[in-house]
């Protein structure tokens, strides 16, 4: 059966085309070939142990009734006490709202805040799901260009110059997927400011915080109280299939998101959520903290190695486990960089994702590459790399 009469928002809500890229990895293994998978933003590292045997031990005592749709109390107690530890924030638990996953946090909030014509601003390059998000409840994101020279992030200056009749608010990401890179915090806060000062939101996606490698540890939630925060279980604390995550609200707006949450999920997985109060236990703590350097030391392999192999990387990833690499130099003439990571994973087997899905500005020249696999897979798809460029 096909339906004729699809919803028009469709339309404006594009493919995934780093989910393709996989397929077509997943094609080539079953051919018998080896990939190293470096395309998909997930970490090789699974849950903690104790995280393990708290969901093992939910489902013995029979813990799997629906919870709270604003989640369990003691996990909201938990991540509160969590930002009070790392930042020194005093974050009241009623604030926080557990979900089915960050992706779920970033519908909510729209759901809460954007309504037909409603223009949202972000950066291009961005994750994709932000602007389809956007779009899901008619609003538009509007894209702007933002090159190395602003760290691949929006500006003060940016969000002035663009802000415009029909502008609510903006969706920043720092660190940021695809780039790996954080916002300056003097100028998020301008930026905040700026937003407040025209009645708008400001929406931080601040999932792969956890896994910043430079500086004191910070969070947008320091600038202000009317800051909505989303965050997840999946990077930092390796539960991406748990499918568990949280906003941090305004208190105003705890009510009508509840209302939502109530409505759209009933509430996030429970046994995830049981499971995940372990991920605040001090020896996941410290386990965290030991994976955290691991990814800090493949960053610091990877980067210079792609250097030497003539791709350019403009900016040093501060955060996440992505390098956002310009391959302009190394594509054969009439070729961008989709055809460059097709080529490369036909030929050499190492599987990337150009920039085509985080927005038009960067996608012809510019492709991400994920670190979280182990050191040795960094080194074998260095090798094969530099086999076919033609540099080893």
């Amino acid at each position: 059966m096909t339906f004729s009469h699809l919803a028009s928002r469709l339309d404006n809500i594009a493919p995934f085309h780093v989910m393709e890229l996989a397929k077509m990895a997943a094609a080539l293994e079953r051919q018998g070939r080896h990939i190293i998978h470096m395309g998909i933003g997930e970490p090789d590292f699974t849950a903690a142990p104790l995280v393990i045997e708290a969901a093992a031990k939910a489902m013995a005592d029979g813990k799997m009734q629906y919870t709270s749709a604003t989640g369990l109390p003691a996990l909201r107690e938990a991540i509160s006490a969590h930002y009070r530890q790392v930042f020194g924030l005093d974050i009241a638990p009623g604030r926080i709202v557990v979900t089915a996953g960050a992706s779920a946090a970033l519908l909510l909030a729209c759901a809460a805040l954007v309504e037909k014509g409603s223009e949202v601003l972000m950066p291009d390059p961005s994750y994709p799901c932000n602007r389809h998000f956007v779009a899901a409840f008619d609003g538009q994101a509007k894209m702007i260009a933002s090159g190395p020279e602003q760290r691949f992030q929006l500006s003060d200056r940016m969000v002035q110059e663009h802000w415009g009749e029909h502008t609510r608010g903006v969706l920043l990401a720092s660190p940021s997927n695809p780039t790996g890179t954080s916002i300056l915090h003097s100028e998020l806060a301008k930026i905040i400011a700026t937003v407040r000062g025209k009645g708008g939101f400001s929406i931080v996606d601040e999932i792969y915080q956890g896994l910043s490698y430079e500086g004191e540890p910070f969070s947008a939630l320091s600038l202000g109280d009317d800051i909505i925060v989303i965050n997840s279980f999946s990077k930092y604390f390796n539960m991406t299939g748990w499918r568990l995550g949280w906003l941090v609200l305004p208190e105003s707006l705890v009510a009508p998101i509840e209302k939502l949450a109530q409505n759209l999920f009933i509430c996030p997985s429970a046994i995830a959520q049981h499971a995940a109060l372990a991920c605040f236990e001090p020896a996941s703590l410290a386990l965290y903290e030991e994976r955290k350097s691991e990814f800090k030391r493949r960053r610091d392999y990877l980067v210079p190695a792609l250097v030497e192999l003539g791709f350019k990387v403009p900016v040093m990833p501060d955060g996440a486990f992505y390098v956002y690499a310009d391959c302009s130099a190394l594509c054969k003439e009439g070729d961008d960089a989709d055809k460059f990571v097709k080529e490369v994973l036909n030929q050499a087997g190492v599987s990337m994702v150009s920039g085509l899905d985080f927005g038009p500005y960067t996608a012809q020249h510019y492709i991400r590459l994920s670190y979280a696999t182990s050191m040795e897979n960094l080194q074998e798809a260095v090798r094969r790399l530099g086999q076919f460029l033609g540099k080893s």
